[in-house]
């Protein structure tokens, strides 16, 4: 998991005091999922600056602050450690010690309705994450079809499900990405049905 984990660092986005302080930073239980096999680990950024960590039910309280740009600074039992902070998403908090390869990966735990005390149960949000994400981006991608011969579109993935739904369209017929010049994938209208569900 730590390649995966580490394969989406350069695609984080900097921590935005202004996009993210309030509404996807303070308050939030944020899971450790590094090592999470051994130790479960909840940070809790507070607003006067307490940063409560709960490991295996023993708490520990600390102190934050925001220095500028994406620069947090936390002190731990070896003094005040400077942090860059950063984002995959809303709900995804990447902590990096500055002059360091080391990341300490997050999920936002207040916007996942299981709890997350595994390995295992990453592996499920990333899964269900990931999926949802993609059958967002399939319904609003578009796609030519063909039907007796003749090429129709472009429409969204939501237009041709509805097209089927009202039997104007057969579920059989073959779709191409508009990016793509031909038919040769062989994809149909239901498969990306099947993608969606």
């Amino acid at each position: 998991m730590r390649d995966i984990l580490y394969h989406i660092v350069p695609k984080l986005e900097p921590f935005d005091y202004s996009l993210h302080h309030d509404t996807q930073f303070i308050n939030q239980e944020w899971v450790l999922i590094n090592g999470i096999e051994n130790t479960k680990a909840m940070y809790l950024f507070k607003p006067n600056n307490e940063l409560v960590i709960s490991e295996n039910n023993n708490v520990t309280k600390t102190r934050w602050s925001f220095i500028n740009s994406n620069f947090l600074s936390i002190t731990t039992a070896d003094g005040i450690v400077l942090i860059k902070a950063f984002y995959k998403d809303k709900d995804m908090l990447v902590l990096n010690q500055k002059a360091s390869d080391d990341y300490a990966f997050f999920i936002n735990a207040s916007v996942y309705n299981t709890t997350i005390d595994s390995k295992e149960d990453i592996q499920k949000y990333l899964k269900e994450k990931y999926l949802k994400k993609a059958s967002q981006l399939i319904s609003e991608h578009q796609f030519y079809y063909i039907q007796r011969f003749k090429e129709y579109g472009p429409y969204t993935m939501k237009e041709l499900f509805n097209k089927v739904k009202n039997k104007a369209v057969n579920a059989y017929c073959l779709v191409r990405d508009v990016n793509e010049a031909d038919y040769t994938k062989k994809l149909r209208i239901k498969d990306l049905m099947h993608e969606l569900n």
